[in-house]
């Protein structure tokens, strides 16, 4: 697979699994130059039966995330392809950690601000510890079905995964 082409200089606030370099590497074929960031007035909440986050605007939290720099138009048509009709992109300002400086840049917020399945505060490291194995898993089977005429979108990818998964004794954090 050759690298993503297109003009290069979006930049991206991730705070969920686009954080993590191997995820980045499945869906891009690259990792982005990347910069820890702050973006205040959200809460990142933990989404019942999902392995990933999702921010909303509270007025008052902070989430913790990265900037990932130098994004190709094609690889922003990509991952707006992965995070689906769930999210929309918004355009935000946060405040690099190492120098203070503030950017706007754009992020992927939950549509549904009233959803009943958000809850409680998503943890990086846990999912690191508990579900990144099958995350990648199922975000690499997400790529290969995007091949195939019948093309499944990432959300139903992933549900018919993580079925298969619980389905085979495997416990899915809800």
């Amino acid at each position: 697979m050759s690298m993503l082409s297109g003009k290069a200089g979006h930049e991206l606030f991730v705070y969920g699994s686009l954080q993590d370099p191997d995820v980045l590497y499945v869906l891009l074929n690259r990792v982005p130059d990347r910069v820890s960031a702050v973006l205040s007035g959200f809460h990142r909440f933990r989404l019942k039966n999902r392995v990933y986050p999702t921010i909303v605007p509270d007025g008052t939290g902070e989430v913790s995330g990265k900037v990932l720099k130098g994004i190709t138009d094609d690889e922003l048509k990509l991952l707006d392809e992965f995070e689906d009709v769930e999210y929309v992109r918004k355009a935000v300002h946060v405040v690099l950690k190492d120098n203070s400086e503030k950017l706007q840049v754009e992020t992927y917020v939950w549509r549904n601000k009233d959803d009943p399945d958000l809850y409680g505060e998503w943890d990086f490291e846990e999912w690191k510890r508990h579900d990144k194995d099958d995350f990648v898993t199922a975000t690499k089977k997400f790529l290969e079905g995007r091949k195939l005429p019948e093309a499944k979108t990432r959300i139903d990818t992933f549900t018919t995964f993580f079925k298969q998964e619980t389905e085979n004794g495997k416990h899915l954090d809800s």
